[in-house]
């Protein structure tokens, strides 16, 4: 057993969705959250800035005793897991994996579409794992940046959220997949304008959420979950951003659905993050 917190990172606020699917399937695991919120998005950026800042966030949280990584960016799991998972001594969990895992699973016609970052499409991460599962598979990728600065503005919702996906989501290059892979933690909060978009028949997968279930099979397995006598109170999960903490408070809360968010600013550093 291991009562320390599950550690998460993301470029920005995406990977609360990743968060919300674990406090509903882990509810007993504590929390650490750090969204490079200043630095976001990630996707344009060489991968050597990627890794940089994901090793960053990574020794933040591990200066913070938690007990496991999880990679909440797509992009950053694109660049960065192999490296990471060999230079820290802590499990680290990326949320490609899991997402291709069960797409691979769900279609029908063998043909599967992924929207990610240009970041994570450039480095064909989900290509070789929809492949590894299923050689078969045809897949179809479309970069859509646009969403994630959509989600970070803090509107997801709205005739004009409706309007920008629609437009995105013509250039997908292929009309006939049957699965979609959400390649980016910040796009499930799209979601409902997604599937309207591409029809009530498409399969959505949300790779973030998928992860948590991978998460929960490595605790059992190193025996690190939480004590189950001890229940963890959520009030003291910390969240910190290297942005604004107001901003971050305000649009955290209203995707998780909480109104007790501890959040704190982060400095960047020449080399580190660390607590103004």
């Amino acid at each position: 057993m291991d009562n320390r917190a599950i550690g998460y990172i993301d470029s920005g606020l995406g990977g609360l969705t990743v968060v919300k699917a674990a406090l509903a399937k882990l509810p007993n695991e504590a929390i650490y959250y750090l969204g490079d919120t200043a630095r976001m998005p990630y996707g344009p950026r060489p991968q050597a800035e990627v890794v940089t800042f994901t090793r960053q966030m990574i020794q933040f949280l591990v200066d913070k005793q938690v007990k496991m990584v999880v990679i909440a960016c797509n992009t950053a799991t694109a660049a960065a897991l192999p490296t990471m998972q060999q230079e820290f001594d802590i499990p680290i969990i990326g949320v490609i994996e899991s997402g291709a895992a069960t797409a691979a699973t769900l279609t029908n016609n063998k043909i599967v579409g992924v929207i990610a970052t240009q970041g994570t499409i450039n480095s064909g991460s989900y290509v070789k794992a929809l492949h590894q599962n299923n050689a078969d598979l045809s897949v179809y990728q479309l970069a859509v940046p646009e969403f994630v600065t959509l989600v970070e503005s803090g509107t997801t919702d709205s005739i004009e959220i409706q309007a920008v996906v629609d437009r995105n989501m013509a250039n997908f290059p292929s009309s006939e997949i049957d699965t979609l892979i959400l390649g980016c933690t910040h796009f499930p909060l799209l979601e409902n304008s997604i599937q309207k978009g591409l029809g009530s028949k498409v399969k959505i997968v949300d790779a973030g959420a998928e992860t948590i279930t991978m998460v929960a099979t490595q605790l059992k397995s190193l025996n690190i979950m939480h004590q189950e006598s001890l229940q963890v109170d959520h009030h003291a999960d910390r969240y910190y951003t290297t942005g604004d903490a107001a901003q971050f408070k305000m649009l955290g809360e209203r995707w998780l659905e909480r109104d007790d968010l501890q959040v704190s600013t982060l400095t960047i550093g020449a080399e580190k993050l660390y607590l103004k």
